[in-house]
């Protein structure tokens, strides 16, 4: 990112990756905890067992992201497009620190997904 230092942008990656993996550890133990014997207690809790497992996808998926744009931080690719190659705009990167496509292709890919 332009105007960004290399070192300062790679530790507020690693610090939001670490984040994310503490909450990651948490929903784990969350979901491992028993349940209650009460069936409609039960209920519930696997209910809320869905949606905590569900914030554990997304955290994963986005330790995920993070990782791969740290490797694109070392390999000299990062704010550059996986798709078209080109740079990604400096506002995309300062929201969305790891973002791997401009915006026009990840409209593009956001669009083609919809379809199927």
């Amino acid at each position: 990112m332009p105007g960004v230092p290399k070192e300062r942008l790679r530790a507020e990656l690693r610090a939001k990756k670490e984040e994310l993996s503490l909450r990651l550890e948490r929903i784990t133990a969350n979901l491992q905890r028993g349940f209650n014997a009460d069936s409609k207690e039960m209920a519930k809790e696997l209910e809320d067992s869905e949606v905590v497992d569900a914030l554990g996808n997304e955290a994963r998926q986005e330790i995920a992201k993070i990782s791969a744009a740290l490797a694109r931080l070392d390999n000299g690719r990062f704010g550059i497009c996986s798709e078209c190659a080109e740079p990604i705009e400096a506002g995309r990167m300062e929201v969305y620190p790891y973002a791997d496509e401009c915006i026009e292709c990840a409209t593009f890919d956001e669009r083609r997904r919809a379809r199927y």
